[in-house]
């Protein structure tokens, strides 16, 4: 999955439009940022990633860019 996959896969989680977040968008910005999407990234990185993440992690994103660096194949 390339960049663009990854952002159309999170502006899906959130409904946001195409071409909504680049990697610098801040999280704390955006109000589709919630539980629900919280849950369905968690979803996502299960299904697509084979990542397992904390809640502790969720809370620490503060750029979608910190969610990307999660959605990297694992070393």
């Amino acid at each position: 999955m390339n960049l663009q996959e990854k952002l159309a896969a999170l502006e899906d989680i959130m409904e946001l439009d195409k071409g909504a977040l680049a990697p610098e968008t801040r999280l704390n910005s955006l109000d589709e940022w919630d539980s629900l999407a919280a849950l369905s990234l968690v979803i996502l990185l299960m299904e697509e990633f084979q990542r397992k993440i904390s809640g502790k992690q969720i809370r620490g994103f503060a750029t979608v860019q910190d969610i990307l660096e999660v959605m990297q194949p694992e070393s």
